[in-house]
């Protein structure tokens, strides 16, 4: 088990958490961006299985935002604006009316402090930043702690931690979108099963309504394996208002067991994800443009799928969601892991 770590442009550091079967993860200290997961296929052979800029000075912008650690909340909120202890706070606008992951002044923007981690079955990097009260309009001096582990099993571990001096709201994800094939195919054929037996519904903006649909007898019923492809090509209304495919939030049933699992059944490759996190927005890459520059090939859409497992921005402005608030003086404490392993 080791950490490497390497000066690249912009003056950021790339860290590489690598065992002894070879596996390897790196990321940079700015955004806590993961540029590469290196697993193996069935027959050993390693490949990167996240989307990453060919050009890490892409990553400066990361309209995608590939690999990217997200907050201070994850997701839409409903015309850049909520209310908390009877004060409404404005957020910047900028998907349309309306402020996702953060805005402007977003953790996948931010520089973070790092200090590496060394124990016996497992290496990894601390990142650490502190936001200011009113930084893009949320309340709350808020310092945050993200942890990213790799284990001797080929375990990646994330681990979120935050307080807050204020009452605010904060939920925190990873953007990392997954490719099983290591980019030799897009995700159509990769089989998901999820335990969850409720999403909810998107308008026409892709703001959840609040309304919460049953998946039984539609193709967001994952709970016994569904290729993606199959999403892709639905005519269900809210497949195709997502731009024919997924960007939706799922509520996972509360199970000990691993809430999502994936499979490549070419490669072989699996990927099993747990998490304390109430839920899941899967997205499928519907509106990743073509042509960009990336590592191992081109983009194009549905290239990767994103599991942000997460509190549901939608809380804010309905009830009977989990909550996104964190109350002054206690602690947000989050963790998922995502385990690879050969079939």
């Amino acid at each position: 088990m080791k950490i490497t770590q390497n000066k690249t442009v912009n003056n950021w550091t790339e860290y590489t958490l690598s065992n002894d079967t070879g596996m390897s993860v790196s990321f940079l200290d700015y955004g806590g961006i993961i540029t590469s997961i290196m697993a193996p296929n069935r027959d050993g052979q390693m490949n990167n299985i996240v989307l990453a800029y060919d050009n890490y000075d892409d990553y400066k912008e990361n309209p995608n935002c590939f690999g990217a650690i997200i907050g201070r909340v994850a997701g839409r909120i409903e015309q850049a604006q909520f209310t908390l202890n009877n004060k409404t706070y404005h957020l910047k606008k900028n998907e349309g009316d309306h402020h996702i992951h953060g805005g402007d002044t977003a953790f996948h923007h931010t520089q973070w402090e790092t200090t590496p981690i060394y124990e016996e079955h497992r290496v990894g990097v601390k990142l650490t930043h502190t936001s200011p009260d009113g930084e893009g309009g949320y309340p709350g001096s808020v310092s945050v702690s993200v942890t990213y582990w790799l284990t001797a099993d080929n375990d990646f571990i994330i681990d979120y931690e935050a307080n807050s001096d204020q009452d605010t709201v904060l939920t925190l994800t990873n953007h990392s979108y997954f490719n099983l094939t290591g980019l030799k195919d897009t995700v159509g054929q990769h089989v998901v099963t999820m335990d969850s037996d409720q999403f909810l519904e998107l308008d026409d903006e892709l703001i959840p309504t609040g309304k919460l649909h049953d998946v039984s007898s539609t193709p967001f019923d994952l709970r016994r394996g569904s290729v993606l492809d199959e999403g892709f090509h639905s005519t269900h209304p809210q497949n195709k208002l997502a731009g024919n495919g997924y960007d939706h939030y799922f509520l996972l049933n509360e199970n000990p067991q691993p809430a999502i699992s994936m499979e490549d059944k070419h490669s072989g490759r699996t990927l099993s994800i747990t998490t304390n996190q109430p839920g899941v927005v899967m997205y499928t890459a519907n509106g990743l443009e073509d042509g960009l520059s990336l590592q191992g090939g081109s983009s194009q859409k549905y290239l990767g799928v994103c599991f942000e497992t997460q509190g549901p921005p939608a809380s804010l402005n309905h009830d009977g969601l989990p909550s996104i608030m964190l109350k002054a003086n206690d602690t947000y404490n989050k963790q998922t892991v995502f385990s690879f392993r050969n079939k």
